[in-house]
């Protein structure tokens, strides 16, 4: 198994676990954006955003109810938090393993990018 991820979420490479339950792992960042950022990452390996199937509708309510938890954990849900699904190199997707950003922590400048 080669993918970062997939690694991250069989715990055979280190992480600061947030949250994990059967379908999603969410831990932080290494190269933060934000003071809390967050990575939910399916324990399937689905390789973008462009690769969901409506098979995957659960995974994605599970990746979305993860980054909920966090963010109420950390006292986001007050204040405001944004999630990010990137898809591709010019989006700023660097590893091919969907994964769904949480970000928190300061104010937000809009558009993003």
């Amino acid at each position: 198994m080669s993918c970062l991820f997939c690694r991250i979420a069989a715990g055979e490479i280190p992480a600061r676990i947030a949250y994990q339950d059967d379908q999603v792992v969410a831990f932080h960042d290494i190269e933060p954006r934000a003071p809390t950022h967050v990575l939910v990452v399916p324990r399937e390996h689905v390789p973008s955003v462009d690769s969901i199937e409506a098979r995957h509708g659960a995974t994605l309510a599970a990746m979305v109810a993860a980054a909920q938890r966090v963010a109420r954990e950390v006292g986001a849900e007050r204040t405001g938090y944004r999630l990010v699904l990137n898809h591709g190199p010019d989006a700023g997707q660097s590893v091919d393993h969907l994964h769904l950003h949480l970000l928190a922590g300061r104010q937000l400048s809009w558009p993003p990018g």
